[in-house]
């Protein structure tokens, strides 16, 4: 079920004191909103913030897909949330503070029992665990192979965040202080066969000049989509992870140059100006496939 979810581009946390902001998420295009019952939330305010997030995730509709990320699995808290929150709505779940594949392996346990509580097929619900911990991303191959349900995993490398406080770099506008981290990261969950793998965050609300650098280098590197804090980050987001005209236009182009060479029984050719072989023309298809 895992290999099935879907790309998502853009994933845009909204407050789950503000459910009434999925609107916002919507217009602005995000590919899923991450309703939050984590961070976002005082603790005094988390019942009622679960019975908030709860409804929107029973009566949102539309293509905006519906993650929770729910509070950290050391504390009953997390299981409440996961109680109130399934739902066949619920694209899937978010998990904070991940230790190692160990919590993975609770957290698809009882993912799969509320699964089967709310008569939902098992594997139906994607777990994402946030690698914010020294420890959980050295572990991100082996947290990524937990449970054929893991999706959308990555290094989430926002100025100030846990990330940062617990690997000590300095943040800079460039990543290069990120850089060798978001790669092998990357690999690791590449390795792991964990689909659609994210990045982020951009924390500048008003600088999109630099959440576009960012957002084009995570993609050079091989990363699918990327988490977002603001609604105006997202359109940005989309467009870097999605091909243009032209990129698509060259892909067919390249699609029908390699197989015309086959059919003449010739493997690598030249291509307005490269070399390309069936391999190439396997990301072509895979590319036109996900537009």
């Amino acid at each position: 079920m895992s290999s099935d979810r879907p790309q998502l581009r853009s994933l845009l946390f909204v407050p789950g004191t503000r459910t009434e902001w999925l609107a916002k998420a919507a217009a602005a295009g995000a590919d899923a909103a991450i309703l939050d019952l984590e961070d976002a939330v005082p603790p005094a305010e988390k019942p009622a913030a679960r019975a908030r997030v709860a409804d929107a995730v029973a009566n949102a509709s539309g293509d905006m897909a519906i993650l929770v990320r729910i509070n950290p699995l050391d504390g009953w808290a997390a299981a409440e949330d996961l109680r109130a929150v399934t739902h066949a709505g619920l694209s899937g779940v978010v998990v904070p503070k991940i230790g190692g594949p160990a919590d993975v392996l609770v957290a698809d346990r009882l993912l799969t029992w509320c699964e089967r509580e709310h008569g939902l097929p098992e594997g139906h619900l994607a777990l994402v665990p946030l690698l914010e911990s020294a420890a959980a991303l050295r572990e991100a191959y082996e947290i990524g192979r937990a449970a054929p349900r893991v999706a959308y995993l990555g290094a989430v490398t926002g100025k100030g965040g846990d990330v940062e406080r617990a690997i000590g770099y300095r943040w800079s506008r460039e990543g290069a202080e990120t850089l060798a981290l978001r790669s092998r990261v990357l690999l690791d969950v590449r390795a792991a066969g964990v689909p659609c793998p994210v990045a982020g965050l951009w924390t500048g609300v008003g600088d999109l000049e630099g959440l576009r650098a960012f957002a084009e280098q995570n993609r050079s590197l091989g990363y699918d989509g990327m988490m977002a804090i603001h609604p105006s980050h997202v359109p940005v987001i989309n467009e870097v992870y999605s091909p243009g005209p032209e990129e698509l236009a060259r892909y067919e182009r390249l699609i029908a140059a390699v197989e015309e060479a086959r059919a003449r029984g010739a493997g690598a050719i030249a291509f307005e100006g490269e070399m390309v072989d069936e391999a190439m023309a396997g990301r072509a298809r895979a590319a036109l496939e996900r537009r």
